[in-house]
């Protein structure tokens, strides 16, 4: 006999997307973060509706449909979906047929480069429900990914179904549904390689009860590693095979990224009742443009050659500075991203080490920054906070 995981009525309730007015806090308490299903509920159901292309087994979409979901588009009745993930299209494209067959999907990349922003809403468009998460840490136990005990019930009536408290993983799989497991690398490898049966096998054996887990037809997995974690806990060649890596890569231009933080902070910006982004567009610019160059270490003309600080400067890290800065803005300012806003915000960012960092930091204010046309205001309110 296999073992049935029935999903619980909240589990079940998370299985559709929540009306849109979910995420605006009617009908119950107002999200901080609402998931993705749940603040994009519209755009998915609009997919839904016109989506007639093949769909892989219970998948809430086909796979065009969950493509066009994440890098955006219009549909034929005139519905347009936002942009979730500005990048190549072959990237994209790739992860979700991953997902369309009987292997796993591993995003890699530097820090910020979106992976559990993708994870998530592949996981949303796929099955609906983004919330079947494993978050990997240094203390992730063997437990999060296979099941646990209800010790209560295991002690009053010994091992049985009812004592059994399934894993994010087990559920996805009796449910034929995406599982996501956040930073493998940081999982004691040990723990890691639990996968192994389930990503070849697609069963979860449970011993204690002579019996097991098989996952039904829908059922894939989505893990995120970082790779500068090189060395934490490198995946073994066994798991590794059992994933197809997609690479996301840093944005290509200072456009692209410049793109990419606009409408980031605009949305976290209207989350949170702060000004609107496009009165604050040149720091913007100005931000992104000296995370790329400490970054790259060479200025944008390439004509001067910098040192790169220990920070990895991220696009992430960028929309974190900008967000900071308009709050600053509103709350302490005449409601206009200006450069004193967002200079505090630059330098924790770059500077992590106190000693090294702090040098780089200086040369590229006075050999870069002082000497550009139409920074001056930047270079001071930079100087003011490095003092």
């Amino acid at each position: 006999m296999t073992v049935s995981v029935e999903p619980t009525s909240a589990e079940a309730s998370r299985s559709h997307p929540a009306p849109a007015n979910a995420a605006a806090g009617q009908g119950g308490p107002e999200a901080l973060r609402p998931h993705a299903e749940d603040a994009f509920a519209a755009e998915l159901v609009a997919l839904a509706a016109q989506d007639d292309r093949p769909r892989p087994a219970r998948w809430k979409l086909s796979p065009w449909a969950v493509a066009t979901y994440l890098l955006g588009g219009t549909l034929p009745d005139g519905t347009v979906i936002t942009p979730k993930y500005v990048g190549p299209r072959r990237i994209v494209e790739v992860a979700v047929t991953t997902l369309a067959t009987d292997r796993a999907l591993l995003l890699l990349g530097v820090p910020g480069t979106a992976k559990t922003w993708v994870s998530e809403h592949l996981a949303a468009a796929v099955s609906g429900d983004s919330t079947l998460l494993v978050q990997g840490t240094a203390g992730t136990p063997e437990e999060a990914i296979r099941y646990g005990w209800n010790y209560a019930q295991l002690l009053a009536h010994g091992p049985s179904r009812d004592a059994l408290v399934p894993s994010p993983v087990m559920r996805a799989m009796a449910q034929g549904m995406t599982a996501r497991v956040e930073e493998l690398t940081r999982i004691p490898a040990d723990v890691q390689d639990t996968l192994i049966t389930i990503l070849s096998e697609k069963t979860l054996p449970i011993p204690e009860l002579g019996d097991e887990v098989q996952a039904v037809r829908g059922f894939n997995l989505i893990a995120t590693a970082n790779d500068r974690d090189r060395g934490v806990n490198d995946l073994s060649s066994a798991l590794r095979r059992r994933f197809n890596t997609v690479v996301l890569p840093l944005p290509e231009t200072p456009e692209a990224e410049v793109d990419i933080v606009f409408r980031r902070v605009d949305q976290i910006g209207r989350s949170l009742d702060l000004p609107s982004v496009p009165d604050g567009v040149d720091e913007i610019r100005r931000v992104v443009t000296v995370f790329r160059e400490l970054r790259d270490g060479v200025t944008t003309d390439g004509r001067t050659k910098l040192k790169s600080p220990s920070g990895t400067l991220s696009t992430a890290e960028a929309i974190s500075v900008v967000t900071g800065g308009l709050a600053l803005a509103a709350h302490f300012g005449d409601g206009v991203l200006r450069a004193g806003d967002v200079a505090a915000g630059i330098l924790g960012a770059v500077v992590r080490d106190p000693a090294a960092d702090r040098v780089i930091w200086q040369e590229y204010l006075e050999t870069v920054v002082r000497e550009r046309d139409g920074w001056t205001d930047f270079y001071r309110a930079c100087r003011e906070v490095s003092a």
